[in-house]
């Protein structure tokens, strides 16, 4: 073997063996971010420092309340964020950028494991399928979670996020937003 087939050789060892460790890092692709997420909230996350909004879905906000089967209020936005953590922990996401939305976030479609984690929350009952953006991509998942009465489906009410938000908005309480006759301003 010639000095230059070696020179060669040794490159090509080196690529791929650089390319094998990134891939095994979790670092992303251009286009793509990776590595372990910070839970944000039920539907929000930080990868590297960047704020990622899952797309498609709306989880409950973290003030929200929602009843279970006991009819007992419990804060089911804080309910979502923590077994979302639970769910990934601490194995590195990765994430597809698609847009971003009015809050300078990046919206995204996430996975764990190969895992959708829209899809793992909306089939839990944690968050909802929000078809103003997700065009129904969920809405099976939503309807599993629903037949099953799985997390918000569990109890007597909840409020859609959206609304929540728009109540509280209108200088409403989080108690009576998270209350399903008094969310509808």
């Amino acid at each position: 073997m010639n000095s230059e087939t070696g020179t060669r050789a040794k490159a090509g060892v080196v690529l791929l063996a650089s390319l094998l460790f990134l891939g095994m890092s979790g670092v992303a692709l251009p286009g793509e971010l990776a590595g372990r997420a910070s839970i944000i909230d039920g539907d929000s996350l930080e990868i590297h420092g960047s704020r990622i909004r899952l797309w498609g879905i709306d989880a409950p906000e973290s003030s929200q309340l929602c009843r279970g089967d006991d009819s007992k209020p419990y804060r089911c936005g804080a309910k979502a964020a923590n077994d979302l953590d639970a769910f990934i922990a601490e194995r590195p996401i990765a994430c597809t950028p698609l847009s971003e939305d009015q809050y300078g976030r990046t919206v995204a479609r996430c996975s764990v494991a190969g895992i959708d984690l829209g899809e793992w929350l909306v089939r839990n009952g944690l968050a909802v399928d929000w078809p103003q953006y997700s065009k129904g991509r969920y809405a099976a998942a939503q309807d599993d979670a629903d037949k099953a009465g799985r997390g918000m489906w569990a109890g007597s009410s909840y409020v859609e996020p959206w609304l929540y938000r728009a109540c509280v908005r209108a200088r409403g309480s989080p108690a009576s937003c998270s209350d399903d006759a008094n969310a509808h301003p």
